[in-house]
């Protein structure tokens, strides 16, 4: 089964620095990374090795990534326009 991978690094380059900086230095981000991160995992491993489980709860899984996505995007903009203020 063709599985489509859904690394942050990979849907966000343009925050590839933010990720590395905010992981090491925001603990909270970091948290939320690593839950994101497992959470994926599970998830294509599911997918890749066609395992049983219920529709309810690989879609309850990906409703989880997806919120997780979307609080570390949020966090991520947050950080770049933090940023952008310093600098100007």
């Amino acid at each position: 089964m063709q599985v489509d991978h859904h690394d942050l690094h990979q849907d966000f380059p343009e925050f590839n620095d933010a990720i590395q900086v905010l992981k090491s230095g925001n603990a909270h981000f970091a948290k939320l990374f690593a839950s994101y991160s497992r959470l994926t995992g599970k998830v294509e491993d599911l997918e890749e090795h066609d395992m049983p489980v219920s529709d309810f709860t690989i879609e309850d899984m990906k409703k989880q990534r997806i919120k997780l996505k979307d609080e570390l995007y949020h966090m991520l903009l947050a950080f770049r326009a933090g940023q952008q203020a310093a600098q100007a």
